[in-house]
């Protein structure tokens, strides 16, 4: 199908039921289809959206074009789980049927009050000559599983001084006060966020632009995320627009936090130390984080990006997202681990223990599996490990003790995609690597080190005979200890 304009905003309710039978077959014979992650039944799946606990369960939300791998006409999608780990497809949440939402229900967040799951979220909407113009919506979850819309927008115009570059609201409650950050574009086209507050979530007063030490940080901030951990206050989102500089930035965007002190909400200042990437693989954006009952704050970000093509296009779907993460602060970083409850997804165990001397160990394979390495007395100048691995194919992940840094190089992944960004990611590393873990998926990789002071993300796109799992040493010794979990 050619993409026009016409095609990517048909509404899925106008396409006959041959049709969706027909891509959705496609898409379920793709050789890349994932199995623990959450991925869209058809089509294409980007931001999630209205990540929250209500009524006994957690609810994920996400961006849905459903007739092709492209951005087209967005619905919000919804699935829920009791446990982090299974979740269930429940269907469109979000339909853009109203004028305020007439060319996409784009991204936003959940809050839960009065046993109702308030879904804060920007409605697109074009003029007959294509200029967009956002309106910030409404919509309620009850405990039945009924969605409704408010009838009008509760933020109607953007404040002056912006362009309508101006959407992804994220609100949280403090003191019986609601407020909301939403992503926004000076007229000077650079990005910053603004603060809105309310008493009742329907009806929202400007207070202002946040302050930051960042004036000139990008063309936009996307998907805005303002939060608290051991007092300190913590500011995600995803900038456009920033060059590459050593090893940062060589994204096409990046995702990434400023960690502070608490917001003055009064004065408007978050005061700050500098900015930091979330995760330094190929394939992340747009993260969204909630308190989970128990406390914990947690994250869930899109594994992909804008405007790259990948290899499942051609069965007409794209992205995935990832699984989620704990947020923890340390030294004024933000680390991610793995939620313990993906330890459910644990299947049949193998591993092994040896001292590795400057040679490849290989006795290990696998397709879809968590894999724990411990490393201890290094000598050797870089261990490395290979996996999704064959004669011609090979992931690469290598650490280099000389150099202290990390690389992850997808090269020889497989299908090839968006290489204009580069084929490696590297970064430093803050002391020696004692622990590397791997949640490796048809399709995707997500390596945290040292529990997760560095993350990498990435899609790669391998045959699925590349099974081979390969420890290597280069120049001394290294005592690995391994275990690997499958995890279909």
């Amino acid at each position: 199908m050619e993409w026009t304009r016409e095609n990517r905003y048909k509404r899925i309710e106008e396409v006959s039921q041959e049709t969706l039978s027909s891509l959705k077959m496609k898409v379920e014979s793709c050789q890349w289809r994932q199995t623990f992650h959450i991925q869209p039944p058809t089509g294409l799946l980007n931001d999630p959206n209205g990540f929250s606990y209500f009524n006994g369960e957690y609810h994920l939300f996400y961006q849905w074009f459903p007739l092709g791998p492209v951005h087209g006409l967005k619905y919000w999608y919804h699935t829920k789980s009791t446990d982090l780990v299974h979740w269930e497809n429940v269907g469109v949440a979000i339909k853009p049927n109203k004028e305020f939402d007439s060319h996409g229900a784009y991204s936003g967040s959940g809050i839960v009050k009065d046993d109702k799951l308030y879904l804060m979220y920007t409605g697109n909407t074009r003029d007959e000559n294509w200029v967009r113009k956002p309106y910030q919506a409404m919509a309620m979850l009850d405990k039945e599983g009924k969605i409704t819309k408010y009838p009008t927008p509760v933020i109607s115009e953007v404040p002056i001084g912006y362009t309508d570059h101006f959407r992804d609201p994220k609100v949280w409650e403090l003191n019986g006060t609601y407020y909301a950050v939403i992503g926004a574009q000076r007229l000077d086209e650079s990005g910053c966020v603004v603060l809105y507050e309310s008493k009742d979530l329907l009806s929202w007063d400007f207070l202002g632009e946040v302050e930051t030490d960042l004036k000139q940080f990008g063309y936009m901030w996307e998907c805005p995320d303002y939060f608290e951990l051991d007092d300190k206050g913590i500011l995600l989102f995803s900038p456009q627009g920033l060059e590459p500089e050593g090893d940062r930035y060589h994204n096409i965007y990046q995702s990434g936090y400023l960690v502070g002190e608490t917001l003055d909400i009064e004065q408007r200042r978050f005061t700050h130390k500098k900015f930091h990437e979330l995760d330094r693989g190929f394939d992340f954006y747009a993260p969204q984080t909630m308190k989970a009952p128990d406390g914990r704050r947690l994250l869930v970000g899109w594994m992909g990006l804008p405007e790259i093509e990948y290899p499942t296009d051609e069965n007409g779907w794209a992205h995935c997202l990832t699984i989620p993460r704990e947020l923890q602060l340390k030294d004024d970083r933000l680390i991610q681990k793995p939620v313990a409850e993906l330890t459910k997804s644990r299947k049949e165990k193998s591993g092994f223990a040896k001292t590795i001397h400057h040679d490849v160990q290989n006795e290990l394979t696998g397709t879809h599996f968590e894999l724990i390495c411990e490393l201890q007395d290094m000598s050797a100048a870089s261990f490395g490990i290979e996996f999704r691995a064959s004669a011609e194919e090979k992931t690469v992940l290598e650490y280099n003790k000389e150099e202290n840094k990390i690389k992850l190089d997808r090269s020889l992944s497989g299908k090839s995609f968006g290489e204009e960004f580069g084929t490696s990611r590297s970064c430093l590393i803050n002391g020696d690597v004692k622990k590397i873990q791997l949640f490796v998926d048809t399709s995707s990789v997500e390596i945290f080190i040292n529990d997760g002071e560095e993350v990498f993300t990435s899609r790669i796109f391998p045959k699925p005979e590349s099974d081979e799992i390969r420890f290597y040493v280069n120049g001394g010794h290294a005592t690995v200890t391994v275990e690997k979990w499958d995890l279909i």
